[in-house]
């Protein structure tokens, strides 16, 4: 398996998309190779600006604190990178989920640029495949004119995680905080519904793709376990929403689950395997572009990223 790592600048518009990132690296790409002419690429959509409580609120402060301070976490914000996963296996060009678009955060919606500056067009997507429907995953499924940005692609996600942005109750059981989540949901899904089919838990959904539920961040998240053999991936979305209390502290509750005590066991249980198999793993808001592998330390887990 090789992998290259590098920073590609393109442009007036990767100028801009710099400096709104406070001159943080907008194209942190990375590239696995899996053999059998599969490649697995990541593509940044910028980065999020979140408060800190809205994942470390649940959380003890005196157990926390000992990893925040060995990660360098400081302060009010966090600011978590979005990887979007490509895979290319010479007949397909696969994306994992849409980032944000234009509508969400000003920090995000650079995936349109990251394509560019990596020689693909919108139009060139075989396959676009949701872990889950949060804006930063799903927004960026339409463009300007509220069509499929990706006009040639099929769309796919799970029948669960479908079934619950779609349902007019959500809105209303969501909670306040998450009620945009709900309603822009559900319009990207109707948007795009007539190019939409849905899986299961277990299945192949793609020639060396299989999809794996890791519910708990939301009702239906999937996970993607990717390749064969040896040689093989698992993007686990926001299933692990981060490399530090997420990996050193899988068991403890954070608050950007909506089912916070599942989110915890689904996240431990997908740690427990990732580890054992010696498997890397992709993390939509991992660090580095998201490509690395857990390694087990006393009572949890340690992110290390790939080459490091």
């Amino acid at each position: 398996m090789t992998l290259t790592r590098r920073t590609v600048l393109r442009g007036a518009g990767a100028t801009l998309a710099l400096a709104a990132t406070a001159a943080r690296p907008v194209w942190a790409v990375a590239d696995l190779d899996l053999g059998g002419g599969v490649r697995v690429t990541t593509l940044s959509d910028g980065n999020l600006v979140l408060p800190r409580d809205f994942i470390l609120g649940p959380m003890p402060e005196a157990e926390v604190a000992p990893i925040l301070a060995r990660h360098g976490i400081e302060g009010p914000q966090l600011t978590p990178e979005c990887n979007v996963t490509l895979m290319r296996d010479g007949e397909r060009v696969v994306l994992f989920d849409a980032g944000a678009g234009a509508a969400f955060q000003a920090s995000t919606g650079r995936l349109g640029q990251a394509l560019d500056a990596a020689g693909i067009d919108p139009g060139e997507v075989t396959h676009v495949v949701f872990t889950h429907g949060h804006p930063d995953h799903l927004w960026g499924v339409l463009d300007d004119f509220d069509e499929p940005l990706f006009y040639n692609a099929a769309h796919m996600i799970g029948r669960g995680e479908r079934d619950y942005w779609t349902d007019p109750a959500t809105v209303d059981s969501i909670g306040a905080a998450r009620t945009a989540f709900a309603v822009g949901a559900a319009r990207r899904l109707e948007a795009i519904e007539g190019v939409t089919s849905f899986f299961d838990d277990g299945e192949e959904i793609l020639p060396g793709v299989a999809a794996r539920l890791t519910p708990g961040h939301t009702p239906g998240h999937m996970s993607f376990q990717i390749g064969g053999g040896s040689e093989q991936v698992m993007v686990v979305g926001d299933a692990i929403g981060n490399h530090h209390v997420g990996f050193e502290r899988p068991d403890l509750p954070s608050g950007s689950d909506q089912d916070q005590t599942l989110g915890a066991v689904t996240r431990a249980g997908l740690l427990d395997q990732i580890a054992g198999a010696q498997m890397r793993l992709i993390g939509f808001h991992l660090p580095g572009g998201g490509i690395g592998h857990a390694e087990r330390i006393d009572g949890g887990y340690r992110y290390v990223p790939e080459g490091a």
